[in-house]
Parts: C-alpha cells; structure tokens; sequence
C-alpha cells in the first residue's frame, strides 16, 4: 500500500476525553474517530488492525470445529420476554420499537436468538453437538462510556453458543474452547491470563475470563505463580495461616475511649495495635432486616461474594437512621458484643483472638473481645473478602500475586438455562424430549485492539504484536521526490516485498523524514527500512525493529532474506 493513496489521519496530540493511552494513541494514530458517546468509526488503519484480529479469531473458530452464521442485530421482545430478560438486563439494553409499535431491542448479546434458532433447527440427539459463532456489532448502552473503544457503547464481538445432549459432551466443548481461546491470544502476541470468573447477567455455572495483563486493567485478577490457579478478585480464595495470637492466653475485655476514631485504621493506630487485630462491623439490610458483616480490619468487604448468600443477594449498605435504631450507635463504633442481630463473619474473623470492635456506644471501642466468652460464635461463616497478596493459593502451592486485567474473553456453562425457559428440547436415544445442554463463549473483537495498545505502548506511540499490525513492514524514503535513484530502490523494493506476501507501507508522501518516522511509530508498525542516497552509495538501506534501540545497515543484496527471517522468527 502507498500512503499516498491510503489515508493516514495522525494528531499530534489527543483530544482532551482521552483518558488511557489506549484512547489517547488510538485517536492520535488515526485508527478511530469520534462520533458521540460510546460511538467511533474505524478508520482506515483502524480497521485493518480489526480485521486482522478477526481473521485470527475466525481461522481457529473454524479449526475448532464451529460452524459461521449471522444473526439478526435487532431482536423481537417476544424471544427477551420468553428467557424473563427483558425486564432484568437493565438499561444497557437499548429498546426500540418499529412503525407499527412492536418492542425490539439492538441486541446486546444472543443467547435468546440461538436458542430460537436451536429449538427449531434440531430435533435428534444425532445432530448434536453444534456450536455456532458470528462475529457482529453488539450494542450495550453504558450509564458512562468511557475510555475509548475499551467501554463503548457500540463494539465488534465474536459470540459463539454450543448445544449438547449431556453435560459430559458441554464440558468437552467448554475444554476445546479453553484451548481454541488461548491459541487465539497467543497469535495475537497478547501476554494473558485465563481465569474463573463470576457468570454475571448470561446466567449458567462455571465460567473463566481470559485477561489481557495491564496495569490500567479494570480487574485485579488473583493468581499463583507456581500453578495454575487465577481467579478474578471478585471470587478469589486463599488458605488462612493458622493464627498463634488465637491460642493466646485471653485478656480482660475492656471499654476504651476512642473519641475521634471510627475506621479501623484510625483504632488501630490510636490504640498501637496491629490493624489485623480489629474487626470492622458493617451493618447492611436486605429484605426488611438489618445484618452484621464482620471482617479483619486489614481486609475490604467483596460485594459479588455477599450478594451469591442467598438470603443477602439484594442487600444494601444499611442507613444511619436504621444502624441508631438497631444498635444504638452510630456507625464508626458497632460491634457484634451484645447484640441480637444475625452476624455473618468471614473465616478470618473467627481466628482472631483478644480483638478490637466498636462497643455499641459512640466514642468508645472494645479490646480484648474473644468469641465464646464476650460473644457467641456468629450465625453464619462465609467468605465475604477480597483476597490479599502474599496469602496462600487455595491448591496449597504457593503465595498468591495480584495484578491488574482487561477482559478481552469469557466462557460460559450456561447448561439448561436458556434451553428450560425457552422449551428447547430434542428427542434422545430412548425417544424422550429433553432440553439442551448449552454453553457460551465471547470474544471482544474491538476491545482487544485497545487491550493490546495497553501493554504495548512507549513515549512513540504503538508497539502491535505483529499479527495485528496494520502492516508489517514501513519503508520510508529519503528525498524520493527529489532523486530518481531513491525512488526507483524503493520501487524495486516496494515490489519485492509485496510479491513476497509482506503486508508493506510505502511513505511516498511528500513529508519531511522526522514526520514520516514519527507517523509510523506512532501506528506501531513492527519493521521499518530507510532509503537513502547516503546508504545506497554504500549499497546498503537502514533497518530499525520498532522495539529496536538503534538501527543497522543492511546491504541491499541481503535485505530479503534478512526481512524474510524476521517475519519466520517473530
């Protein structure tokens, strides 16, 4: 391609809403054009980076044995109504209605439209199992969209939704889909990690998020170095150390004045005292009824973990007016020593031993609580908290490490979920109709393009693996426009690697050199060659790598072979 018949569209710098590098570079780069809220056009070079990607997604989907269809963007209430999810996905639903005042929604996600599909098409247990995929726009309306294409309202995904006559066959295709999604970031050139994960609103059990490592990433992921074991923060487990202070030998209880002092870390300090020997008492309500939730001062309450109790899925943070009425303090000094309120405490709570907690009294803390002697063992132990680094994996081999994720993937055993409400069913062997067994997998096509600029990126601009790079190779010319020697080498070369299958980027503009180099460091393109009449009078061109700290000479009789085993060792 001759940038003089392409369009390159680089700022110097972004627009002020540019919030990660991601966003910034990509406006900068010219591979995306804002058009409103959560809404961009991919540009030329934009689009070239995505289609890439979407080949490399489309090439294993097919090895893995799925089968490429298309469904409709728009969907009928009817299908979302049938599942009960019309009313509970919520306002990222866009809901439209036609000219005759039916109910559509810009479908954010298929599992509805597959199952139509399914509980029409198959009928025997002979066509199974089938797994579909599309690659196509989705829609989800954002309450706040917001770092460029990574949260967009509009966005490009690959979707795929499998049918299975038993569970054993589900999990076959839920492990080929593992594997197909690990080969796919892997010749993206993605450092990732696969994790288990909440199923969030797609319902099912069992699921693992594959996430691009980022320090901007959105998620704190969970992980242990020596195994296999990741989860995301959100369902996070550790082994608990024994704790020796447990088996200490029990202090007096005591009142003490704390008078400024409402978070643990302020008691703590006040007190001189280990923040892990307090407990924080955080009172929510849920059904008409306050509870306590105690944790280790050190730790942070998980949310996603309280809301998977049963009887606490709708809970709230309780208010000052109803803490007052129930415990007759304010919160910043409640406690769980006197009350009769059910109490759910995390397993590191009920280690602890000669403890801190608020007396039920403002202005005043206990110290040396210890359960069955001060307070009885509380109602319900649960793990309601994040995992900390440094504590053990859960499989017992070694520390956990925390680092940051872009979710970039996810997969689903959404089992008979959809195939129950929506009465798809099929005739088994024995001539019985039973509803499928169904499984989900997601591809963030879009979003993957920003992950990948996430990690890698320096003061340049973009750094792309090169399976996603617009193009591979960028040649540039030295006063092309004023010698005929430099302009007929980079023909001749231009030429060459063309017809060698190199995807190239011949910079015929009439720039200055220092905007030509910045331009293509700024798109990321991995290779680049400099011609020159300097470097031909010595029978030789400029070869820089994008990652490279300085350039070489390469002579002009070896630059094939030499660009031919960059791209067969890359």
């Amino acid at each position: 391609m001759r940038a003089s018949q392409f369009f390159i569209s680089t700022l110097k710098e972004a627009p002020a809403e540019a919030e990660l590098i991601s966003h910034n570079l990509m406006l900068r780069a010219g591979l995306i054009k804002r058009l409103g809220s959560g809404l961009y056009t991919w540009m030329p070079l934009g689009l070239r980076v995505l289609r890439k990607i979407e080949a490399i997604v489309r090439e294993e989907m097919n090895k893995s044995g799925a089968i490429e269809l298309i469904m409709p963007a728009i969907q009928p209430a009817e299908l979302w109504q049938e599942s009960g999810r019309w009313d509970v996905f919520g306002p990222q639903m866009l809901k439209i209605k036609d000219r005759h005042d039916n109910d559509f929604c810009f479908g954010p996600t298929h599992e509805e439209v597959i199952t139509d599909i399914a509980r029409r098409e198959i009928s025997s247990y002979r066509q199974l199992p089938l797994n579909f995929y599309q690659i196509q726009t989705k829609f989800r309306d954002e309450i706040r969209p917001r770092f460029g294409v990574m949260r967009a309202r509009e966005f490009l995904m690959k979707d795929a939704y499998s049918f299975h006559p038993d569970t054993d066959s589900l999990e076959e295709t839920y492990q080929l889909m593992f594997q197909t999604y690990s080969r796919i970031f892997t010749r993206l050139g993605l450092n990732y990690r696969a994790v288990a994960a909440d199923t969030g609103a797609i319902g099912g059990s069992g699921s693992h998020e594959f996430h691009v490592l980022a320090d901007s990433g959105e998620d704190a992921i969970a992980f242990c170095p020596n195994s296999d074991y990741a989860a995301n923060i959100e369902l996070a487990t550790s082994l608990l150390p024994e704790d020796i202070s447990h088996q200490a030998t029990p202090q007096e209880m005591q009142k003490i004045q704390t008078p400024e002092q409402k978070t643990c870390a302020d008691v703590a300090a006040f007190l001189d005292i280990p923040l892990q020997k307090t407990v924080k008492t955080l009172a929510v309500t849920a059904n008409g009824k306050i509870y306590l939730l105690l944790l280790r001062g050190d730790h942070q309450l998980n949310e996603l973990k309280v809301r998977k109790i049963p009887f606490l899925k709708d809970f709230e943070m309780a208010s000052e007016e109803s803490i007052l009425s129930a415990t007759g303090t304010v919160p910043g000094y409640i406690g769980p020593v006197g009350l009769s309120i059910e109490i759910i405490a995390d397993p590191a709570v009920i280690t602890l031993s000669n403890f801190t907690c608020g007396a039920n009294e403002e202005a005043f803390h206990y110290i040396n609580v210890n359960w069955n002697r001060d307070l009885k063992e509380p109602n319900h132990i649960i793990d309601i908290r994040n995992v900390i680094a440094g504590e053990l994996s859960p499989d017992g081999n070694g520390p956990l490490e925390i680092c940051r994720g872009i979710e970039v993937g996810h997969i689903f055993k959404l089992h008979t979920k959809y195939s129950q409400l929506m009465k798809a069913n099929y005739l088994d062997a024995g001539g019985q109709l039973q509803n499928f067994e169904m499984g989900c997998y997601g591809i963030g096509i879009s979003r993957i393009v920003a992950a990948a600029i996430e990690q890698n990126n320096d003061q340049n601009g973009i750094i792309f693996p090169e399976n996603m790079a617009p193009f591979q190779l960028a040649i540039i010319p030295i006063g092309m426009h004023k010698s005929d020697t430099v302009r007929q080498e980079c023909e001749r070369l231009y030429e060459m690697f063309t017809n060698a299958g190199m995807e190239v980027l011949l910079d015929d503009r009439n720039e200055r050199p220092g905007v030509m180099f910045a331009d293509m460091e700024l798109i990321g393109i991995p290779y680049r060659i400099v011609i020159g009449e300097r470097g031909l009078k010595q029978s030789a061109v400029e070869y820089k790598g994008r990652t490279d700290q300085d350039a070489q000479m390469i002579a002009l009789d070896e630059i094939h072979s030499f660009m031919m085993r960059k791209l067969c060792t890359s």
